[in-house]
């Protein structure tokens, strides 16, 4: 059964790794509305560490912290995150995913099914879904209609050449590329402004590099080429629409934190309204469906 939320709900983190200690801990450790209830991780070590640099207390059983939390936050590998958010869902807490939610579709679907099953409320942390700017011009494209065609490009550099990047030595990263880590931002966009897609066509390119073709409800055609070895001199992220009101180009965002604390009022309105999010698991098992689709068809040629 679900937890019902008091005054000021306690969130709890699952994971020690760079994104859960630059983003997920701060974002927690700050908010005003939550109680930061505690962190637990694979390294008990590294738990121990981010919750005393966050004002909290380190568990060393998961299951404590399920009891002693309301919701938990969950910054784990994606097929790693999934038995957990299982778990976390029959201990009655509302969980705060990271995308992607998992690998296959299995696990995604397990995930949507013990959410489903205990009455809990989920969110995906999409960072475009949450962070102000993109948010808002999100809401506004989907409002305003008429687009036929959408073209992105995630141009990440995290493998390019001189990188230093923390997230290098993520293996799930480095094993499955851009299209599942950045793949998840573009189809965060483009579902809810172009419709559900209905067909995918997929090609590799160099290194991780991955060409997609979207056919969506809409009738509007898409495309994105995710990776995450670019050259640092050529990384970036943008995304257009083309439609009956012209060219529509997706804004900068900010940082991660302020995204991430968004991401826990909407999972704290959910759990209190019984209203699902839009970027609930169930949104994040379409990814996942979509993502695995187009791994396939890459692969397949």
């Amino acid at each position: 059964m679900a937890k019902q939320l008091g005054a000021k709900p306690r969130i709890g983190l699952l994971g020690t790794g760079p994104w859960a200690e630059r983003t997920h801990a701060p974002a927690l450790a700050g908010h005003p509305g939550v109680e930061f209830s505690g962190v637990w991780g694979r390294r008990p070590e590294a738990a121990a560490a981010l919750a005393a640099a966050s004002g909290t207390r380190a568990y060393e059983d998961v299951d404590a912290l399920f009891a002693a939390s309301d919701a938990v936050a969950l910054a784990l590998p994606p097929d790693v995150q999934a038995p957990f958010a299982v778990r976390a869902a029959a201990a009655g807490c509302h969980v705060l995913l990271d995308k992607p939610v998992a690998t296959t579709v299995a696990l995604a679907r397990e995930v949507t099914e013990a959410v489903e099953a205990a009455g809990v409320a989920s969110v995906v942390f999409c960072t475009l879904r949450f962070a102000e700017p993109t948010a808002r011009w999100i809401a506004e494209q989907t409002a305003a209609g008429g687009w036929f065609l959408g073209e992105a490009h995630w141009l990440g550099s995290l493998y390019g050449p001189g990188s230093t990047s923390a997230y290098a030595a993520s293996p799930w990263r480095r094993e499955k590329g851009g299209l599942w880590d950045v793949g998840p931002h573009v189809l965060s966009v483009y579902l809810p402004v172009l419709g559900d897609v209905t067909d995918v066509t997929a090609a590799p390119g160099p290194d991780d590099t991955h060409h997609l073709v979207l056919r969506h409800a809409s009738g509007a055609s898409s495309t994105a080429t995710l990776t995450l070895s670019a050259p640092p001199e050529a990384a970036e992220a943008a995304l257009s629409l083309y439609g009956t009101g012209g060219r529509a180009e997706l804004p900068r965002w900010g940082g991660a934190v302020g995204a991430f604390a968004a991401a826990v009022d909407a999972l704290v309105t959910a759990a209190r309204t019984g209203e699902p999010h839009a970027c609930d698991a169930r949104f994040g098992l379409r990814i996942t469906e979509i993502l695995t689709e187009a791994e396939r068809r890459a692969i397949s040629g």
